[in-house]
């Protein structure tokens, strides 16, 4: 198989920011109609922006959990999920979920994170999740040959700089590739995590140029929450 010339590669770029954007969209549709609200649950909440999956845009793909988790649940790595269901408290923290979102053939994810009430740790979690995520993204950009384990390591340092702890074993993977997070040990090539020594910048299975996600996953163990916010590390 031949590999995809400087066009395909320019549309799967562009295929996989749109599918983004689109994941955007839906998170301010589901902030600007309430529908994460104290009283209701998880599986409540989440068969509500289900309705609006369907009108999304881009395709997303079945997911066999729920798309919110709140409270203690956001504790939890991307790929566990909780054994119960959970009502959404008046001051919460919830953590939404959209993915694998598809687009050309190719996937991605997307994670933002919502607080309801005015607890102040949480409120400062939230500030501190994009600001996590920048810090790290200008990283990765200024050093063309930083390894998927050196990423992670800079996720750990930036986090405990913030005064969080990073949740789970890895802070990203691959898209189109690895749509979602498989148990730990599973192709530790494809995450960005403490076993992988390959640099990121790459090509992949079938020519491609290697984009990554990175999710950053802050929590308080001694408190019991935390947040999340996943997005393109090499795009947009």
């Amino acid at each position: 198989m031949a590999a995809p010339d400087r066009m395909d590669e320019r549309l799967r770029a562009l295929g996989l920011v749109e599918a983004q954007r689109s994941a955007q969209a839906l998170f301010a549709g589901i902030t600007d109609r309430g529908l994460i609200t104290p009283g209701r649950s998880e599986y409540e909440v989440t068969d509500r922006i289900a309705g609006l999956h369907r009108q999304a845009s881009v395709a997303v793909a079945p997911w066999p959990g729920r798309l919110v988790r709140s409270g203690r649940h956001t504790l939890l790595p991307c790929g566990q999920e909780p054994c119960s269901d959970r009502f959404i408290d008046a001051n919460d923290i919830v953590i939404a979920r959209f993915g694998p979102l598809l687009l050309g053939g190719h996937g991605t994810d997307f994670a933002r994170t919502l607080v309801l009430g005015d607890d102040p740790d949480m409120l400062r979690l939230h500030e501190d999740l994009p600001k996590v995520f920048a810090a790290a993204r200008e990283v990765y950009q200024a050093d063309v040959g930083i390894s998927g384990r050196e990423m992670h390591e800079v996720l750990q340092a930036l986090a405990a700089k913030a005064g969080w702890s990073l949740g789970g074993w890895q802070t990203g993977h691959l898209v189109g590739e690895v749509p979602a997070p498989y148990p730990r040990g599973a192709r530790t090539e494809a995450y960005i995590a403490p076993d992988n020594g390959r640099p990121l910048r790459r090509t992949v299975q079938g020519g491609w140029q290697a984009h990554w996600l990175l999710e950053v996953h802050l929590v308080d163990e001694r408190r019991g929450f935390g947040g999340s916010f996943k997005q393109l590390l090499t795009l947009g």
